[in-house]
C-alpha cells in the first residue's frame, strides 16, 4: 500500500474552474482517506439561518451557556447529518483522530459535552460531508480540481469561514488572487 496517497489531516482547496460548482472556493478538511475512499468536511461556508443553538434545540439540548456559532455547510452528502471537527483535548465514542491534528465526531455525546462545558476547547459544527469512492479523489487530484495543502489547526479553528480559502493558499505560499482557471501550454 502506497502511504503517500493517504492525505487525512490535510486541506483540499478547490482550484478556480472546478467543474463542480458546489465546491467553488471550497476548503475541505480531509478526515479519512484510505483504500475505500475519502471523507472530508467543507469548512469555508456558513449555512444561512442555522446556528449552533438552533441545532442544539432540535435535539432538546440546552445551549444557553455556549456561544451561538454558525453551522457550516460540510458538503453535499447527507446534508442533514451533523459533524464536529474539534481539538484533541476531548475524545468520545466513535471519535476519529485525524492525523494527530484534530478529531472528527458525529455523535450526540459531543454536542451534549459542549453544551455542558466539558467538550473540546476548539470546535466547528457542520452539516453534511464531502465523500469520494475508492480512487475517485486520486483521479480528481490528477486533474485541475484540487490543491493539497498542509493542515493548520489555527487556520481551521480561528479563521472566519469566508476567509479560509485565501488564507489556506497563503499559508502554502500561493497568492490566490493570481490563480486562474484552466491550464496553459508552452
Amino acid at each position: 500500500m502506497d502511504q503517500t496517497r493517504f492525505y487525512g489531516g490535510h486541506f483540499l482547496l478547490a482550484l478556480p474552474g472546478m467543474e463542480d460548482m458546489r465546491f467553488d472556493h471550497s476548503v475541505v478538511a480531509l478526515c479519512v482517506h484510505d483504500d475505500n475512499g475519502a471523507l472530508g468536511i467543507a469548512v469555508g461556508e456558513e449555512i444561512e439561518g442555522v446556528s449552533f443553538r438552533t441545532l442544539l434545540d432540535s435535539f432538546d439540548i440546552d445551549g444557553a451557556n455556549v456561544p451561538d456559532v454558525p453551522v457550516l455547510r460540510g458538503g453535499p452528502v447527507e446534508p442533514r447529518r451533523g459533524f464536529v471537527l474539534h481539538s484533541l483535548d476531548w475524545g468520545g465514542q466513535d471519535m476519529i483522530d485525524v492525523g494527530g491534528r484534530w478529531g472528527l465526531s458525529g455523535s450526540l455525546d459531543i454536542l451534549k459535552a459542549i453544551a455542558e462545558g466539558r467538550g473540546p476547547s476548539r470546535y466547528l459544527i457542520a452539516l453534511g460531508y464531502a465523500g469520494w469512492g475508492a480512487g475517485q479523489l486520486e483521479q480528481e487530484m490528477r486533474g485541475e480540481s484540487w490543491f493539497l495543502a498542509d493542515a493548520d489547526a489555527d487556520l481551521l479553528f480561528d479563521t472566519p469561514a469566508r476567509r479560509k480559502w485565501a488564507a489556506a493558499f497563503a499559508a502554502s505560499g500561493v497568492d490566490s488572487a493570481h490563480l486562474v482557471s484552466g491550464a496553459g501550454s508552452a
